[in-house]
């Protein structure tokens, strides 16, 4: 049956703070698709090219203003989220802003965004396209 791994993309090219931990990791992935028993039926796909640094850096300082924010609103007595994204609006640019309405979780997620996602998710169809031309061409 063929498979593909998503060999993790969490922070792009870059390293993660944990030195070796992400590269090792990322390595561990590939090397288990180069397996000789997978040979033909198992890829692995490289996410980090699709890795989006600006959107990554809008969402740390979105996380640096919550407490702010919530600080501010539990000072005004109004803790409704309407409130919390007004005070929020009022730290980006409306283009920043529009760009983080498609970020819906933590980077450990790709930041939930389908901008990260449906690349990823293009790139897994392709490889596993392949996968199934390869295999067909098998005698």
């Amino acid at each position: 049956m063929p498979f593909t791994i998503g060999v993790m993309g969490i922070n792009g090219e870059k390293e993660d703070k944990t030195p070796g931990m992400q590269m090792y990791f990322r390595q561990s992935q590939v090397a288990a698709a180069a397996l000789p028993e997978f040979k033909g039926n198992v890829t692995a796909v490289h996410t980090a090219p699709y890795w989006d640094d600006e959107l990554q850096a809008l969402h740390e300082r979105m996380e640096t203003y919550w407490p702010d924010v919530n600080a501010k609103v539990t000072e005004e007595k109004d803790t409704s989220w309407e409130n919390k994204m007004k005070h929020m609006e009022q730290k980006y640019q409306p283009a920043d802003w529009k760009k983080l309405k498609g970020v819906s979780n933590g980077g450990y997620h790709y930041l939930g965004a389908a901008k990260i996602m449906a690349p990823i998710g293009k790139a897994f169809a392709e490889a596993m396209v392949k996968l199934q031309k390869t295999k067909q061409n098998r005698p």
